[in-house]
């Protein structure tokens, strides 16, 4: 009996000593692989056989490495890792410093001058957060040290080389990070000043910087443990012009599949904070609050090299023709109003005004609705929207609504706001690398509603509310505006839109439209007191975004959180200069201004302006004047709340004042059909 219970005994132990060693061995580990500057396109069998071999063993996607200013430099880079949200080093920007060693470690020079200079008070949060965590970690050149620094400035354990480290502690340590700088070194000058070289080195220059990288990053990949979940990104830009990076993971079964995050609701686009949240996500170590950043996540197959490539060659396109696109929306804006000004005082080609003014609305919308169709180039760009300008131009122009002088106006409108509340339904693919909405490369927003892309929306409802108006009594127009402009504005604010300014700005547009109809006086106490409604509106959706998982939170949710820790503040002054400085825009301010002094002008001298054009317009369909009323103080509210500033009301102008001036070109006495007489009367 005793020989039995010893057998047994030794069988027991030897299963619990078999099982404590894999236990331990199966514990995840994480390597982060930084190669500032890199490319998709930079990656081929040829020249960089070990990244082209990590890669193709893993997920794959782009990664916008935008911090605070619209280029990142690598000391920007490591730091947003080391904060877990987005950071910059302010003036000395550059290579990041290089770290002084002390023991088996290192210290960041002069680290108080982050905390205490630059005002970056999360610096340090990774790696003060795995000290925590009883968590070891190794740093490899001086971005990795940046990246695993604590509130100190101090790592652990440091390596200026991978060639330098031993086996023993890659075994010991969960995490490593290693920076690789050769892609980068050669556009700052010594004392790591910003790029004073152009934007590309020669082709020779370049692959023998690339072949360098993949050496020490093919150094760090032979002695990693087998079991090791490697990350590869593209730390920061090189040069003046921003770019999508690489960004991969390898795991088991990993290949060939898309690599995205929360972060950016795209599955193939990830930002540099998500790197932070990977990695301790990885190890099973709580994240902080003050992270914004969401794990990478694997998606489904296909994804492929050429197609990475082209994400940022479409990325560029729309960058390098974006200026000129809004240069000639000015231009023809400007030059719209002063011709129609001409004609419209002698009488003279009024059918051409109305074909104009219906055309030149169409415009921005078109943006929008070309990346329905495929295109790489800006001929393609360009000729797409065309095609879908002639589109709507002749639509609106066809059918038994041209009899009407509403008609027209009808199917711009209605097929702006209709094509951005589809957009919102699902998954604002249209927005992405389109004019009006967001750059991949830029890295400012995925997803929801853009502030352009909002100013067309109110404008294209209550417009297009009106219309529907103008064949009810007073109770059911307003009711259909209160409706329709309500469900716009709940996709704007709710979480398919997570926009925060529109939903302030689009309640008082609503609210006033539907008095207005209603047949009541709006005075500036009412006015204020809707602005007000629509802040309670969009604090209620913050409210309820941030009660909500952190996966799943937009930067609605994390606006409150940056409220509750004291960082809003930063926040609204960072948005209210960005409004003050698109005061000055040369492209937006001639638009704002041109279409406001053609409707005054046109307002207090109708029959030297425009012969009478807007009054017929009013006259004819009272509605329709409620809701031109209505878009201007969703214009002029959505300027004074969003970072955007004019950009919201010059678009907001440029679809709704041609599409009431074809209205009334319509309506001049002795046009408008009896059978279309309204029935409202404001």
């Amino acid at each position: 009996m005793r020989r039995t219970l010893v057998v047994l005994a030794v069988l027991v132990s030897q299963m619990l000593l078999g099982w404590a060693p894999a236990h331990a061995d199966d514990k995840e580990r994480i390597a982060l692989i930084g190669v500032s500057g890199l490319h998709w396109s930079d990656l081929t069998q040829a020249d960089t056989p070990n990244l082209w071999e990590l890669a193709g063993a893993s997920a794959i996607g782009s990664m916008s490495v935008r911090t605070v200013g619209n280029i990142t430099c690598p000391y920007d880079g490591w730091l947003t890792v080391s904060a877990g949200t987005r950071s910059a080093a302010g003036y000395r920007c550059g290579p990041p410093p290089l770290p002084e060693p002390q023991g088996k470690g290192a210290v960041i020079p002069d680290y108080d001058y982050l905390l205490k200079v630059a005002d970056q008070r999360n610096a340090g949060l990774l790696g003060e957060t795995l000290a925590k965590a009883g968590e070891c970690s190794i740093a490899i050149g001086p971005g990795a040290a940046l990246g695993l620094a604590d509130r100190r400035g101090t790592v652990a354990t440091y390596y200026a080389s991978p060639i330098q480290m031993r086996e023993q502690e890659l075994e010991r340590c969960r995490v490593v990070a290693m920076d690789v700088d050769d892609l980068i070194r050669p556009y700052f000058t010594a004392e790591g000043k910003l790029p004073t070289v152009p934007d590309k080195l020669s082709a020779q220059d370049r692959r023998a910087a690339l072949r360098l990288a993949d050496a020490k990053a093919g150094a760090l990949l032979a002695v990693l443990p087998e079991s090791t979940t490697v990350v590869l990104a593209g730390m920061s830009d090189h040069g003046s012009v921003p770019h999508l990076r690489v960004a991969a993971l390898r795991e088991p079964g990993a290949h060939g599949r898309e690599l995205g995050a929360a972060s950016t609701r795209r599955d193939d686009i990830s930002i540099l904070p998500d790197l932070t949240t990977t990695v301790l996500t990885r190890l099973g170590v709580p994240v902080p609050d003050a992270m914004v950043g969401q794990p990478l996540r694997i998606g489904d197959p296909g994804a492929t090299f050429e197609r990475m490539t082209e994400s940022d060659e479409t990325a560029q396109t729309m960058r390098s023709v974006k200026g000129l696109f809004f240069i000639v929306l000015a231009v023809l804006q400007v030059v719209f109003y002063a011709v129609a000004f001409l004609l419209l005082r002698r009488r003279r080609g009024l059918r051409a005004v109305r074909l104009a003014a219906v055309a030149l609305a169409a415009l921005p919308i078109t943006s929008i609705l070309v990346n329905l169709l495929p295109w790489s180039s800006a001929a393609e760009l360009f000729g797409g929207m065309l095609a879908w300008l002639v589109v709507l131009t002749a639509l609106a122009f066809a059918g038994p609504w041209r009899r009407s002088p509403l008609g027209p106006l009808a199917v711009v409108a209605g097929a702006s706001a209709a094509t951005l509340a589809a957009d919102l339904l699902t998954g604002t693919t249209l927005q992405l690398n389109s004019f009006m909405g967001f750059s991949a490369e830029q890295g400012a927003r995925y997803y929801g509603l853009g502030n352009i892309p909002f100013a067309l929306l109110a404008t294209g409802t209550l417009l297009t509310s009106t219309v529907i108006a103008h064949r009810l009594s007073r109770p059911w127009g307003a009711a259909v505006v209160a409706v329709l402009g309500t469900f716009a504005m709940v996709l704007g604010g709710s979480g398919m839109g997570s926009d925060f300014g529109g939903v302030i700005a689009f309640v008082p547009g609503i609210a006033v439209t539907a008095l207005l109809i209603l047949g009541k006086r709006i005075s500036l106490v009412r006015l204020a007191l809707f602005c007000v409604a629509g802040g309670v509106a969009v604090t209620g959706f913050a409210v309820a975004n941030y009660l909500r998982p952190a996966s799943e939170q937009s930067h609605l949710g994390r606006f409150v959180g940056q409220v509750l820790s004291g960082e809003a503040i930063d926040v609204i002054v960072r948005k209210l200069v960005a409004m003050l400085s698109t005061l000055l825009s040369p492209t937006l301010m001639p638009v704002v201004i041109a279409a406001v002094a053609f409707l005054v002008y046109a307002v207090m001298r109708p029959e030297q302006a425009t012969a009478g054009v807007l009054p017929a317009a009013f006259t004819y369909s009272p509605a329709l004047k409620a809701g031109l009323i209505g878009t201007l103080v969703s214009g002029v509210v959505g300027t004074l709340v969003n970072d955007s500033g004019a950009a919201v009301l010059s678009m907001a102008l440029a679809l709704a004042i041609p599409l009431v001036l074809s209205a009334g070109i319509a309506a001049l006495p002795g046009d408008a059909p009896a059978e279309e007489r309204p029935l409202v009367k404001v």
